[in-house]
């Protein structure tokens, strides 16, 4: 699971613009793929470090999409950076994998940052990656901490020219990238729903502590989705309402689109939130009630023995002037009386219903 607020103290101290790796390093070599498609025509190629500056930036008539895989190579990224002349705040958000989703315009291109969220079913559990996103005029970069396959349909889409993208902008190309972010969200929360589903079967047919240990997992999960999803709705109205030329009127409809599953997803969150909450509640009024019905049953066993103990401690008394000592049958009779009065006693307890 997610570990919170990891690695902060790396940064202590430093001025800001500091260019440092804050997270995890989950790719050996960074990998660097370059895009340039427009109506006419795809090209893809790999670019290495030394030749990111030779980068054909900028043409109008082709929209460029670098995607960069792994984001701990410090020295390569400052320079594709420069390249595309982006600031150092910029740069130092992208290295810090820390950082809470939001949106930044400048003047020649827009920053975004995002969660995107995947599920491990081996592990049991969901996975982010932070993924930052910068639009420009004529280009887009994308920048991930591992290589995935988190934007092949994208990039299928492209090279065999399917629906409108190569005959639209690079505003409809970071649609499309948030589009498949946004709908990975509803694969973990369908993943989440059925474990929560299941957990609740077992708390139904039996309460334990591991039934107490993977509710505790499962609200855990859904508060770091929470924290993922609620900062994204702001990413999406921003795109929405800011004007910007970088962003064409036409693309509304779409962002409206985005801002809708959005919603869909926290409202599904929130459900999923409570149902957590209610089953928690549900777990405790179970141990409670499980309790209550020990103490019970203890309880009318000490009340049914406090009459026959008594009996018992009357005739156990070692002195010669009991005359029930010398009647004939005093030992079958004293059984008798004693189970008489607990059968009287179990059978009014039965009536009132305390058994």
């Amino acid at each position: 699971m997610h570990k919170y607020g990891k690695q902060y103290s790396l940064k202590a101290g430093m001025p800001p613009g500091t260019l440092i790796h804050v997270g995890v390093r989950k790719k050996d070599k960074i990998q660097i793929t370059e895009f340039n498609y427009s109506e006419d025509g795809f090209e893809e190629k790999e670019i290495d470090g030394p030749a990111l500056c030779s980068l054909d930036i900028g043409k109008p008539s082709v929209i460029q999409w670098i995607n960069v895989d792994g984001i701990h190579d410090v020295g390569a990224l400052e320079t594709l950076g420069g390249c595309f002349g982006l600031h150092l705040l910029v740069m130092e958000d992208i290295l810090n994998t820390e950082q809470r989703p939001k949106i930044e315009n400048f003047n020649e291109y827009t920053f975004m940052v995002v969660k995107s969220l995947s599920f491990d079913r081996q592990m049991g559990e969901f996975t982010t990656e932070q993924v930052s996103l910068i639009l420009g005029k004529h280009f887009v970069l994308s920048f991930s901490e591992k290589e995935d396959n988190l934007f092949n349909p994208v990039r299928e889409r492209i090279k065999h020219g399917i629906g409108r993208i190569r005959k639209s902008g690079p505003d409809y190309l970071i649609y499309s990238l948030l589009d498949i972010i946004i709908d990975n969200y509803f694969v973990v929360l369908e993943e989440l729903g059925e474990k929560i589903e299941y957990a609740e079967d077992e708390l139904i047919s039996k309460t334990s502590l591991d039934t107490l240990q993977v509710i505790h997992k499962l609200k855990r999960q859904m508060l770091f989705l929470h924290k993922s999803v609620w900062p994204l709705r702001e990413v999406i109205v921003s795109l929405e309402r800011e004007e910007t030329p970088l962003i064409s009127e036409s693309m509304d409809i779409y962002l409206r689109d985005l801002y809708d599953h959005i919603v869909q997803i926290m409202d599904t969150t929130e459900t999923l939130r409570d149902i957590l909450s209610s089953m928690l509640d549900i777990y405790l009024s179970s141990i409670s009630n499980r309790m209550n019905e020990i103490m019970k049953v203890l309880t009318i066993i000490s009340t049914v023995f406090i009459p026959l103990s008594f009996i018992v401690g009357l005739y156990g008394m070692n002195l010669k002037n009991i005359p029930e000592y010398n009647w004939p049958g005093m030992y079958p009779t004293v059984w008798a009386i004693m189970i008489a009065i607990a059968v009287f006693m179990l059978a009014y307890f039965k009536k009132k219903k305390w058994w």
